[in-house]
């Protein structure tokens, strides 16, 4: 009898805990865990954007694509009302194609190209020194597919809960109707979280390997 009861209460607290395992891989984090640093060295919480659709960009502004800030500041001006909010992150990683001067980066994004869209300071976004929040998106595990940066202008969807919805690299053209489309299934809560494995096009090829 003792050795029946014993069993039964094993079995019990074996059926307990077996749940806890899953809850364990599934991550809880989203990119409102994370802050950024304006150009005014303001610290910037991502949770300030709570409840909207992010377009996360890296920016450089003399990389060959950087015609794509155009389409970027239309798309953050066509569709703010109903929720989205690019966000521009320049780096100088990725073929050194930003501005190293802070005044003129400043100068070039809010003077010269009207930056309808927050742009925040330089970052790291690849190496040992990435940013926390680029070492989240690039983590195929916590986010979507595709892992470190490949180059300039890669483009990350996050959903309305702060979760990563869809990575596009620099060949997606902001300005295509294509990809208007994909905003616009996102600002609808119809775009499906990007599951594939397969490689993306970097073209890194050429943005200027110089």
């Amino acid at each position: 009898m003792y050795r029946r009861l014993l069993a039964l209460f094993l079995v019990a607290s074996f059926a307990c805990v077996v749940p806890l395992f899953p809850e364990e891989k599934t991550s809880r984090q989203t990119v409102y865990d994370f802050s950024l640093v304006d150009l005014d060295g303001k610290t910037v919480p991502l949770s300030t954007y709570k409840g909207k659709i992010l377009l996360i960009v890296n920016l450089a502004s003399q990389s060959i694509y950087s015609d794509q800030f155009s389409a970027l500041n239309d798309l953050a001006k066509d569709y703010a009302a109903q929720g989205l909010v690019v966000i521009g992150i320049p780096s100088p990683d990725f073929g050194g194609e930003e501005l190293k001067d802070p005044a003129a980066l400043r100068q070039n994004y809010n003077d010269k190209l009207h930056a309808s869209f927050p742009i925040f300071a330089p970052a790291k976004l690849h190496g040992a020194d990435t940013i926390p929040l680029y070492a989240y998106l690039c983590n195929p595990r916590e986010s979507v597919s595709g892992e470190n940066i490949h180059w300039n202008f890669t483009k990350f969807i996050i959903d309305r809960e702060g979760k990563p919805l869809a990575r596009y690299e620099v060949g997606e053209d902001p300005a295509d109707v294509g990809f208007r489309v994909i905003v616009e299934s996102a600002l609808a809560g119809k775009l499906k979280k990007q599951k594939s494995e397969k490689k993306q096009d970097a073209e890194s090829d050429d943005d200027d390997d110089e």
